[in-house]
């Protein structure tokens, strides 16, 4: 987990399979392009285990490749833990942040910012699509 000082985001989808697994990866290249990757503990899960152990669709791998980026990610759903120890879980759809927000009220000690993705997204585009 993150070191004391840093920061930590947790990507969310349905099935963390696609959506997910890219946001986890580009956010990681992004701040290693920055040189802030120590300041950051970054991973993705799904509200769903369905695939859990799966690598990301062979889709969601090309479009990463095509711009430069690799993953080793295997699909997870997401813990009870993940409320109580990342600070900002960040989910693709409404239907994400329904299920997230009922997960986390079965948690005494949640500490997440769960929001959408998108409301970080300068031209608004709140959902992210599958």
């Amino acid at each position: 987990m993150a070191e004391v000082g840093s920061k930590s985001v947790l990507f969310v989808c349905l099935g963390n399979i696609c959506r997910s697994p890219i946001a986890e990866a580009l956010f990681t290249k992004l701040v290693t392009d920055e040189k802030v990757s120590d300041n950051w503990a970054i991973d993705s899960s799904a509200v769903s285990d369905w695939n859990v152990g799966w690598p990301p669709d062979p889709r969601a791998v090309s479009c990463l490749r095509n711009h430069g980026i690799s993953t080793a990610h295997k699909a997870r759903q997401i813990t009870k833990e993940d409320f109580a120890t990342f600070d900002y879980i960040l989910c693709m759809d409404e239907s994400n942040l329904r299920d997230l927000d009922r997960k986390s009220n079965q948690v005494k000690n949640c500490k997440a910012k769960i929001e959408l993705l998108g409301s970080y997204d300068p031209q608004k585009q709140l959902i992210i699509e599958d």
